[in-house]
């Protein structure tokens, strides 16, 4: 099966390769003989009623600052490609959310991974909440009233944007922590969203697991330890990776939710695990693949790349 791939990413020179995802995807894909073509998310268009993109033939690198080479830019129909591999960074915002309306005018036909209705159904911190036995205490609300009260029942919480990413704007505030009325006129001015606020849980000092899942199913994680002085874990922030095998708690979340992100054509998703609760589901650009496989894990591209091709091959049968 050789097929023509699409990646709809941000700009490629400017990416980390040693740990981007996007681009393990990319060199998977390439692997297999499958010709690569590359779009940045502005370059997405719809046009007379069919999704266009400003597509470069690609060819990519495993070398540190020689990592692709790219063709001149052409305006192309993604009816022409067999799948599109929708990896920009969020924010979830509403660029985001016109790109996932544009991919469906060609999907499922050309397959979009993530299926784009799904992802734009499926806001991280919100898709979680359909599985509350699994969380720790949530709060989603602009009501300072609601967020004292949740407040005074937890005493140690952690304040969120809503469609926040990379640990940007994420503030713990401990039972004697005099800001909160200041951070909530922050968020006031800053976020037309609600908040969200979540009962700090003390093991995220041991670590927030990232776990992969493929098709439903958990395939790799790894744990990333916050920096000394910090609440956030993320890599972003200074977070540091380090090998973490699943235990049976982390296949007991895959389990439950599994089913449904399979069913919704969420076809490769990271959950983050803090203490055993279940405190994000994020489907719109996960990272992970190569720290896995640098820790001795699976091949996740690969089997990424295994599922998109059952999916087509489905298709065809």
């Amino acid at each position: 099966m050789r097929l023509n791939v699409a990646i709809q990413m941000d700009p490629i020179e400017a990416i980390h390769i040693k740990g981007d995802s996007t681009f393990a995807l990319a060199l998977e894909a390439q692997s297999r003989g499958h010709r690569l073509y590359y779009y940045l998310p502005r370059e997405l268009s719809l046009k007379y009623g069919r999704a266009f993109g400003l597509l470069r033939t690609l060819s990519v690198r495993d070398e540190e600052g020689n990592h692709f080479t790219a063709g001149e830019p052409r305006s192309t129909d993604l009816s022409e490609m067999e799948v599109v591999l929708m990896r920009q960074d969020p924010p979830f915002d509403m660029a985001y959310i016109t790109a996932t309306h544009i991919l469906e005018h060609c999907h499922p036909a050309t397959l979009v991974v993530n299926n784009p209705a799904q992802v734009r159904n499926a806001p991280e911190k919100l898709f979680v909440t359909r599985f509350p036995e699994l969380m720790p205490a949530t709060l989603i609300s602009s009501d300072p009233i609601e967020i004292r009260s949740f407040r005074t029942r937890h005493k140690d919480i952690i304040l969120k944007p809503l469609f926040g990413n990379g640990g940007a704007g994420v503030f713990r505030l401990k039972e004697d922590d005099e800001n909160l009325g200041a951070l909530l006129e922050q968020f006031t001015q800053l976020y037309r969203e609600p908040i969200v606020v979540q009962a700090y849980l003390p093991e995220v000092r041991q670590g927030d697991k990232r776990i992969i899942l493929v098709e439903g199913e958990p395939v790799g994680a790894i744990n990333r330890v916050p920096p000394p002085g910090e609440a956030r874990s993320n890599m972003h922030v200074g977070g540091r990776p380090e090998p973490s095998a699943l235990t049976d708690r982390d296949r007991e979340l895959c389990a439950a939710i599994g089913p449904e992100l399979k069913a919704r054509g969420l076809v490769f998703v990271g959950i983050d695990v803090i203490g055993g609760f279940l405190t994000e589901i994020n489907v719109t650009s996960p990272t992970g693949i190569r720290e896995v496989k640098r820790f001795g894990g699976a091949d996740i591209a690969a089997l990424v790349w295994d599922a998109i091709e059952e999916r087509k091959a489905a298709q065809k049968s």
